[in-house]
């Protein structure tokens, strides 16, 4: 075997560096050094992002079980973008006592579970595919339970661990009816030998199955809103945002790479699938008091939105998932931003009626908060609104009239939930209203940069015209 070929693995080789980096330097740094934690552990991942930040050519190694493309490092250089701007904001969390023990951990478990996504989202074989969702998922469940002195943190992680193996149970059993109909995991091989058989056509709805359960997609979102309710902020922004980008791209890779033949098959199943996930998470959302739970429903309504990119089966629709998805990220981590420095600073208000009257006393941060909601409900001249109309369109291009009509029904209903939140910062009267404070410097610069991808994803269509370009369909 020709060793060589694992240098090829450039960003996985980077980030496992910057990891080890991690582990020796909260080892030996000393107790004046690791003052310096946070900002040694954003520099350097900066430096990958930098270092990895152009597409690669395609590749293929390892006997084909590992797989890259310029649009697979586009979407790497995405989530290493949402990675950093979530550890810029775990500065305050992290700083407090009973957390600044633990900040190294969290850092290392953090990259830990990006390396998972990275081995995840390359895979052209069944095997390393569930190993880099393992190597995801084990670490996901130590960061939800990782206040673990808060009993609603320790009950979120047990939910999730629990849930992540029933998952993970239901996923490899889908997997093992494919083995065992089609003799091999590699997808290449899969692609020419998979029919429509009753045994393979479940095998795919068990790995949908499984996958639905990383993404939060109706009926497999049972969990979310504990587990995101019960988990520290920061760690909720993550499962919401990066964790649920990688797993939509890698149910498209494998949908379009493995089950293609099967597209009438799946493609059905994904129609009510969309449609419960945006209506059902919608009309909870609207019953939500605690804002945690509110965004949990949200992220449910907004991974419906993403598979439509997914159902249209095409070019476009791949670019319009990757372009959905990176402007989501850049929006809800602004929430979510929001959200966690008035948590700190705040003795911990979560409550939605906590935040009447947050422009008289926080102006920025209620201008953030609300920039970042209309962006998520679709409003132009904000980037949300162009991520949505090209998903839109690229269903509607596929023939799928009443599904975009619904969406169409859908966005108004989110529309109106997301303006319960702005009413209450600047309309709603509050007596006892957030006393104000200053941020930090990091999470000024996150909700920077989130803000300019608000505005710039949506005014520069290069972003969208990238995508398509790397993009491949069926």
């Amino acid at each position: 075997m020709n060793y060589s070929q694992f240098l090829l693995m450039r960003p996985e080789l980077t980030l496992l560096a910057l990891i080890v980096f991690l582990l020796l330097y909260d080892l030996l740094a000393g107790e004046k050094g690791r003052k310096y934690y946070h900002l040694v552990a954003s520099l350097g991942l900066v430096a990958h992002l930098v270092f990895n930040i152009l597409p690669t050519d395609e590749l293929s190694i390892c006997g084909g079980m590992y797989l890259s493309s310029p649009i697979v490092s586009v979407v790497k250089t995405m989530l290493t973008l949402g990675t950093f701007i979530v550890l810029l904001q775990s500065n305050v969390w992290l700083a407090r006592e009973d957390t600044a023990i633990r900040r190294g951990e969290f850092y290392v478990i953090t990259l830990f579970t990006l390396l998972g996504m990275f081995y995840m989202i390359s895979s052209g074989h069944f095997l390393q595919f569930y190993i880099g969702l393992e190597l995801a998922s084990i670490p996901m469940a130590c960061l939800v339970a990782f206040n673990k002195y808060k009993l609603e943190s320790v009950e979120a992680g047990a939910k999730y661990i629990l849930l992540a193996l029933f998952s993970s149970g239901l996923l490899l059993f889908g997997i093992s009816y494919i083995y065992g109909l089609n003799g091999s995991l590699y997808f290449s091989d899969l692609l020419l030998s998979i029919s429509s058989t009753p045994l393979e056509i479940m095998g795919l709805v068990f790995i949908v199955g499984g996958l639905g359960f990383k993404i939060s997609l109706v009926p497999f979102h049972l969990w979310t809103a504990d587990v995101y309710e019960g988990a520290p902020t920061n760690v909720t922004a993550y499962l919401s945002v990066i964790s649920k980008s990688s797993a939509s791209f890698v149910l498209m890779i494998i949908l379009f790479k493995v089950f293609a033949p099967l597209v009438e098959a799946w493609q059905p199943m994904l129609w009510w699938i969309i449609v419960a996930s945006i209506t059902i998470a919608n009309l909870f959302a609207i019953r939500q008091k605690k804002i945690k739970r509110f965004f949990a429903f949200s992220s449910i309504s907004q991974a419906g939105y993403i598979m439509l990119g997914v159902i249209s089966a095409s070019v476009m629709g791949m670019s319009s998932l990757v372009y959905y998805v990176l402007v989501y990220l850049v929006s809800n981590l602004a929430i979510f931003g929001v959200i966690s420095i008035i948590e700190q600073c705040s003795e911990g208000k979560v409550a939605i009626e906590d935040y009447n009257g947050l422009y008289k006393t926080n102006p920025k941060l209620a201008v953030v908060m609300m920039l970042s909601l209309f962006s998520l409900g679709g409003i132009p001249p904000f980037a949300g609104f162009f991520s949505k109309f090209f998903t839109f369109m690229s269903a509607f291009e596929a023939g799928y009239y009443v599904l975009v009509f619904i969406a169409l029904l859908n966005t108004i209903i989110s529309l109106y939930y997301y303006l319960l939140i702005v009413k209450a910062m600047f309309i709603t009267p509050n007596d006892q209203p957030i006393q104000y404070f200053k941020s930090d410097n990091y999470t000024k610069l996150s909700l920077a940069l989130c803000m300019i991808g608000v505005f710039l994803f949506g005014i520069m269509s290069s972003f969208y015209n990238l995508f398509a370009t790397y993009s491949f369909g069926l």
